[in-house]
């Protein structure tokens, strides 16, 4: 692990403790860091506190005591709130500041908080993740790095912490239009591995099987299929690695980013139907591998949810 030590102990503020800023925050803990944080929810600052970390009582304190904030915000309206409030604590003690944005929100809210933050001596970055918080545990995060090339460089250490796949992307913005692109992949290969498990029972194969053989399979296997067909195979899609609401949110803007440079997407389009149907059926808060009950029951082969209403 990286230890605090090669960045001059720094204080870390991380603003938004939920699945993806709570995992920051205890890896950064382990490592030896200084965190704190704020949440609005109680809860997630009492797992702070459990931790090792210090919860503090609104964002403006975590400004004033923290030398690098990193936000993980799940809707624009919190990103935005969060910044303004960012903005007023710099206005009445200015300091130096670096931010890390690490959500996955529209362009246009990447490009107003960059709007309101040009002040002397404060640097935001935008770095957004592309992993679950399980695949944290295995170091398997991607973290897209943009924005000020020195600035990124002087805190490696702390993405160094957080993931071995930290690359530098270039000017601020594009750590979200790469991860645009890795969730348009992501969105389209779960359904077509939903397919293929369904595709693969009705011509009587064992999906397990297909798994083993194609999973490790450096032509067709991928990530997202040795993730998700497990899910699907059991037909069991809790405990969640990415919930269906929260994933509509990130084809959402995904379609947004396209339409807005003219762009079309016809393969991600035509998955964009099956999570709205999971959604549909009742599979909200449950793992976008629920996308395999979808096509199941367009093949004919279920007839209700495996483990809820039937077997």
């Amino acid at each position: 692990m990286v230890q605090k030590e090669q960045m001059t102990n720094p204080v870390i503020g991380i603003i938004g403790l939920g699945i993806m800023g709570g995992i920051m925050a205890e890896t950064l803990l382990r490592s030896g860091f200084k965190v704190i944080g704020f949440d609005l929810e109680k809860a997630a600052c009492k797992r702070l506190s459990r931790a090792g970390g210090e919860p503090l009582k609104s964002a403006q304190d975590v400004v004033y005591k923290a030398d690098v904030v990193i936000t993980s915000l799940a809707t624009s309206q919190a990103l935005r709130l969060v910044y303004t409030q960012i903005q007023e604590a710099l206005s009445k003690s200015p300091k130096k500041l670096i931010l890390v944005e690490t959500s996955t929100l529209p362009m246009a809210d990447k490009e107003l908080i960059a709007q309101q933050l040009k002040k002397p001596g404060v640097s935001l970055l935008d770095c957004p993740i592309s992993g679950t918080a399980a695949r944290m545990k295995d170091r398997a995060w991607t973290i897209f790095v943009s924005g000020n090339k020195k600035i990124c460089q002087q805190i490696s250490p702390i993405f160094k912490c957080l993931s071995d796949n930290a690359p530098y992307v270039g000017a601020y913005g594009n750590g979200l239009k790469m991860k645009m692109i890795a969730n348009h992949l992501v969105a389209i290969y779960n359904v077509a591995s939903a397919e293929s498990v369904i595709f693969a029972k009705k011509i009587g194969l064992d999906p397990k099987e297909v798994l083993d053989i194609f999973g490790p399979s450096p032509v067709v296997g991928t990530g997202v299929m040795r993730l998700r067909m497990p899910f699907m195979i059991d037909r069991k899609y809790t405990p969640a690695t990415m919930k269906v609401e929260v994933w509509q949110k990130d084809m959402q803007v995904i379609g947004e980013l396209a339409k807005s440079v003219g762009c079309p997407l016809p393969i991600f389009n035509a998955t964009a139907p099956i999570y709205t149907a999971a959604m549909a059926q009742g599979f909200a808060l449950e793992d976008t591998a629920s996308t395999a009950e979808v096509i199941g029951t367009m093949a004919g082969l279920y007839h209700g949810r495996k483990g809820k209403n039937t077997a």
